[in-house]
């Protein structure tokens, strides 16, 4: 077992992040030209780091960043962030944003069809997409 290093500042960062629309349309390009497979190598080292954090950001904050985007856009980002948990440090758990995406989804009465629903099933390890946690 291995035991990370706490950071009390750690916290305080991700409350303090703010979701920016230019970089949500990066993550959007890269799913739409088919780059997912070579995030690692399409995306910075500081990239990365900085970026980790729109994993952790709540449920308010991507309702929020999701009002611009179409429904396209979102299924891009949904597709996005289901590749890209598998980075180092992106792993999110129930707290993906791909759960709060596919909420405004179902929200604006589109939902999540089942074409995405297998496509996020065969692209990630994370049991809780895309649905959330079950209680």
């Amino acid at each position: 077992m291995s035991i990370g290093n706490w950071d009390p500042s750690a916290e305080k960062a991700t409350t303090d992040f703010r979701i920016e629309l230019p970089q949500l349309v990066r993550f959007i390009e890269l799913a739409e030209n088919n780059q997912l497979n070579q995030l690692d190598q399409l995306m910075s080292s500081e990239e990365k780091q900085q970026q980790a954090r729109l994993m952790q950001q709540d449920k308010a904050s991507w309702f929020a960043a999701a009002q611009t985007l179409s429904d396209e856009q979102i299924v891009s980002l949904m597709r996005f962030f289901t590749v890209a948990e598998a980075l180092p440090g992106w792993q999110a758990g129930d707290n993906s944003p791909v759960i709060w995406l596919g909420k405004v989804l179902k929200q604006r009465g589109t939902g999540i069809h089942t074409e995405l629903l297998i496509w996020i099933k065969a692209h990630s390890n994370n049991q809780f997409l895309p649905h959330g946690a079950l209680m």
